[in-house]
């Protein structure tokens, strides 16, 4: 059965919404729209939700967030209504106020903006123990943390490279906070820029439904 809910809030009170499918099982996050100009992450997100919905046979407590960055999706803009990139906003060791172009901007402070203080909450209310995050830039799985093999399950799926370092230093990402810092395994998804929508849905949601198998056979007895 899934459960709507309020996961976040944007800067300008819009609600974030998730969606819960619980079971007994690990606690997984799945989220699209952290850039609002990759609609890509977004579609995949969306398109698993369908299938998710139509069937979940899981044993796994998932939670899915399509829109994190409403606002920022809105505007069609990769930062949010605050002109922050907020996978550059997290609280990591390596935070840095300089940013390489505005596009990057990672705000006043680390966690300065809500929709990041709704998802860390979250992290620690639930215990999440993995998280696969739906972006689009170059085609690459790029892994921070123990989570090898459901990349690996992805990569068959899509021909994609697997990658532990993106390539460029992403202080204040998600990848970094959690991935690294709060051992929460991370894949950064990063569907190929401007695919076709329809084509995102007819290889990505199966790739993504493989995935979240490999995970339940590694870690539920």
């Amino acid at each position: 059965m899934m459960k709507t809910f309020i996961f976040s809030s944007t800067s300008r009170g819009l609600p974030v919404l998730g969606y819960r499918f619980e079971n007994k099982g690990p606690e997984i996050l799945v989220i699209g729209g952290v850039h609002g100009d990759e609609p890509e992450g977004v579609t995949a997100a969306w398109g698993l939700l369908h299938e998710l919905m139509r069937k979940f046979d899981y044993k796994l407590n998932l939670t899915l967030v399509p829109e994190f960055n409403l606002d920022g999706i809105i505007d069609k803009t990769r930062m949010n209504a605050n002109q922050v990139d907020l996978n550059r906003n997290l609280p990591t060791k390596d935070w840095s106020p300089e940013a390489r172009t505005p596009r990057y901007n990672p705000g006043p402070k680390p966690l300065s903006e809500v929709e990041n203080q709704g998802l860390v909450k979250f992290l620690k209310d639930y215990k999440v123990k993995f998280i696969t995050s739906l972006h689009s830039w170059e085609p690459m799985i790029n892994i921070n943390g123990d989570c090898e093999a459901e990349a690996q399950v992805l990569a068959a799926a899509t021909g994609y490279k697997v990658e532990k370092d993106i390539g460029y230093p992403t202080p204040g990402s998600l990848g970094t906070y959690a991935g690294l810092e709060q051992n929460i395994p991370t894949i950064t998804y990063e569907i190929q820029r401007d695919m076709n929508l329809g084509d995102v849905v007819k290889v990505h949601v199966p790739a993504l439904l493989k995935m979240l198998k490999a995970y339940e056979g590694k870690h539920v007895s």
